[in-house]
């Protein structure tokens, strides 16, 4: 009795250590919310310009994501439109450039600029790109660490079970990796795209700069993204290792 009474207190100490340091440790989030907020209004501010302003050549976003494929010797990508707003992605498993109402039709200079950077993403799929197959292999231990890491991790401090807390960590660590193997994904996508505009006269010369503008900025919100990443698995550690 006289030990656990003397452990108790102790015990109480540790504990309210472990909760405060929870509180504490998210001030690392703040700077990391500001420059995500950052991004997507430089995104929207960029997409919003360029999207009303019409390119010279007439060209649709449907239009020059066919023309880059074609460029490719690319015969087996179909291009859709789809609802919403910058929904645009490459789905890989249909070998669909799925295109929002606003860049399928649109003849501006962001239609372009991300219509054929989806239309990259197909290009890199087409060749076997290893990044993109890295990724691709990630996503399915990606989605369970996404929606199971963090529940599980608290779950394991709130229980002091240092097991539960380490699967956590490295559950939610894989959604860190899929984000990281991400950036150059993007960046080579939105690399052919600028490309393939300059050098086959899709835009003229400033019209280039604006396509580069809207892509840059969308760029931006994966930079964020792993930041975000990063912060939270920092956050993670600091509070297991606090607890240890």
């Amino acid at each position: 009795m006289q030990v656990y009474v003397l452990l108790q207190p102790e015990r109480h100490v540790n504990e309210m250590g472990t909760y405060l340091a929870y509180y504490m440790t998210g001030f690392i989030m703040i700077p990391v919310f500001i420059f995500a907020v950052v991004c997507q209004i430089k995104v929207k501010s960029n997409f919003n310009k360029f999207s009303r302003i019409a390119n010279s050549r007439g060209m649709s976003g449907a239009e020059a994501a066919y023309r880059l494929l074609q460029l490719n010797g690319i015969t087996d990508v179909k291009i859709k439109c789809i609802a919403g707003d910058l929904t645009d992605h490459y789905n890989p498993k249909t070998k669909e450039i799925c295109l929002s109402e606003n860049v399928f039709n649109s003849r501006s200079i962001a239609a372009v600029g991300i219509a054929c950077h989806e239309a990259g993403h197909a290009c890199q799929h087409a060749e076997s790109y290893f990044p993109l197959k890295v990724r691709n292999m990630v996503i399915p231990i990606t989605n369970i660490g996404s929606m199971a890491g963090i529940p599980l991790a608290l779950m394991g401090f709130f229980f002091s079970f240092d097991p539960l807390i380490y699967i956590g960590i490295a559950l939610y660590g894989a959604v860190a990796l899929f984000q990281l193997i991400t950036l150059p994904v993007e960046f080579n996508a939105s690399a052919r795209a600028l490309r393939t505009i300059e050098q086959n006269g899709f835009l003229v010369a400033e019209e280039n700069q604006g396509a580069k503008k809207v892509l840059t900025a969308a760029a931006l919100t994966y930079v964020a993204a792993l930041v975000s990443a990063l912060a939270t698995l920092l956050r993670l550690l600091l509070l297991a290792n606090r607890k240890r």
